[in-house]
């Protein structure tokens, strides 16, 4: 529904954009150079690409079940939609509460992540840059691009994410050459490897290594044929960043050695693809691997902070936050308030850790994506379980796309959230006690967001009534006069 008094138009982003969007929110780069060399390190070593093809399979499960979903409710409103139509109304309050305190907390982490390693790529080269005014570029940067229509937003990242994956892709190629089949040792995907020590902590880096795939759910208004775009995007996500992330580290492995991988990412962390580039590639192909790191985190901060502004948008449009961030701008047909108010948000935050004098990286971006992370997590279990209580709720549906798709995906991300929740310490990289009780403000917000429900059901029940409507299949017979509050019960009480 557009708030600026404009007939409502077709969208523009095709199948095509929706995926660059959310497959830039996962940052396939920033994956491989950040979790990667974590996972081989903390996890089971050699076993990690089988950790991904698992995580990968999982979320395809989820995503059979979220297009149920997404059809259902026009391919917009994400988590909150999704929720309120499974779930009912309080869940979905909560959900959306979250989801907006997950992504804005993302988006943060991110560009704090984005200011240190382009500090620091600038001083490999022999430029002094503070961090400070790396992350202000991309933050101005972000704003001016979330500001305008999406569909610039995803041709920028079309080609950005053409960078970071071409130079992975070229890492590949070069390590087959070399190293011929032996570079993808079947050791990797044996049991005794691949479900060996530390199986655990591999399979929680796999599953965040996917957050912001599930956000096709929130193009739906902007897209052409959300009924379409959105499940074959979010598909599609899914296929590629599994087998991406599978095939690169099993090389990965390869190029190391299945028995040596473990030692030299637990000496090397952080630099590993950077010394494969250099080995590989060439000092170019290094500092190609460096630049393109840069670029992949602007990419998925600029990918969140759509997500958020849009989340702002659909809880503004239903009263759950001030109405004026549901505006839409009359011709960029974005959300401009809500993305402005994110930027701003953002700004202040990185802007205070900046004159506190905290670490961009070990004090920022690993306590508010950490954070992030285990909310977005959080909530694609839910989702799953929104699906199922669809299909409770209905009474039929099909057996594998309404029960046993979504029940696999949420067995899968359920597990996940307590692998999670474990191993905060080690996801965050820091031993503060501040840092780890962080968890405990997710299950606060949704407290409040089930309180703040229950007090609009006995205060504004009308206003109650109408919360998530807009964004399922039978939002028209709700409203309808015969679905009155005078005439009928809430079936999402």
């Amino acid at each position: 529904m557009s708030t600026s008094g404009s007939p409502p138009r077709a969208g523009r982003l095709g199948t095509g954009h929706i995926l660059f969007l959310i497959v830039a929110a996962a940052a396939p780069l920033s994956a491989m150079v950040g979790t990667v060399p974590l996972a081989f390190a903390f996890g089971d070593g050699a076993g990690v690409p089988a950790a991904f093809l698992f995580a990968g399979v999982t979320l395809l499960c989820f995503s059979v079940g979220y297009a149920v979903s997404a059809r259902r409710t026009g391919g917009s409103g994400g988590f909150y939609a999704s929720v309120a139509d499974g779930l009912g109304r309080p869940p979905a309050v909560a959900a959306g509460y979250v989801a907006l305190l997950s992504y804005n907390c993302a988006t943060i982490g991110l560009a704090g992540a984005l200011g240190y390693f382009t500090h620091l790529v600038f001083a490999a080269h022999g430029m002094t840059v503070s961090w400070e005014w790396c992350a202000a570029v991309g933050l101005v940067l972000t704003a001016v691009l979330g500001y305008r229509e999406i569909a610039l937003s995803a041709r920028v990242l079309a080609l950005l994410m053409l960078g970071e994956i071409g130079v992975l892709a070229a890492l590949d190629v070069a390590i087959l050459a070399r190293h011929g089949l032996h570079a993808l040792p079947t050791a990797s995907f044996s049991p005794h490897v691949a479900a060996g020590h530390g199986v655990g902590v591999s399979l929680m880096f796999a599953f965040v290594s996917f957050i912001g795939f599930e956000s096709a759910a929130l193009y739906g208004k902007e897209a052409k044929d959300p009924r379409r775009s959105v499940p074959r995007a979010t598909y599609a996500a899914v296929v590629l960043i599994a087998g991406f992330y599978a095939l690169t580290s099993w090389l990965a492995v390869g190029a190391v050695g299945s028995d040596k991988v473990r030692e030299v990412a637990g000496k090397q962390m952080g630099d590993l693809f950077f010394v494969l580039g250099d080995d590989f590639l060439g000092k170019a192909g290094s500092t190609g691997l460096q630049v393109l790191l840069c670029t992949s985190l602007f990419a998925a901060t600029l990918a969140l902070h759509s997500a958020a502004n849009r989340y702002a948008q659909v809880l503004a449009e239903d009263g759950l936050l001030p109405r004026g961030l549901a505006a839409e701008h009359p011709r960029h047909r974005s959300p401009h308030r809500a993305s402005l108010a994110q930027s701003a948000l953002t700004t202040l935050v990185v802007a205070g850790f900046a004159v506190a004098g905290l670490d961009p990286y070990a004090d920022l971006t690993t306590s508010m994506l950490g954070l992030g992370t285990l909310g977005i997590v959080a909530l694609q279990a839910l989702a799953a379980l929104s699906v199922l209580g669809l299909r409770l709720r209905g009474g039929g549906g099909h057996w594998w796309r309404e029960l046993l798709a979504p029940l696999l995906g949420f067995a899968g991300l359920a597990a996940s959230v307590w692998l999670v929740v474990g191993n905060f310490d080690m996801l965050t990289g820091s031993p503060s006690k501040v840092i780890a009780a962080l968890p405990w403000l997710l299950p606060l917000v949704a407290l409040g967001g089930l309180l703040y429900a229950a007090r609009l059901r006995s205060a504004h029940p009308l206003r109650y009534r109408l919360l998530g409507t807009r964004h399922t299949a039978t939002a028209a017979a709700e409203q309808s006069p015969a679905s009155s509050p005078a005439l009928s019960g809430d079936r999402h009480a």
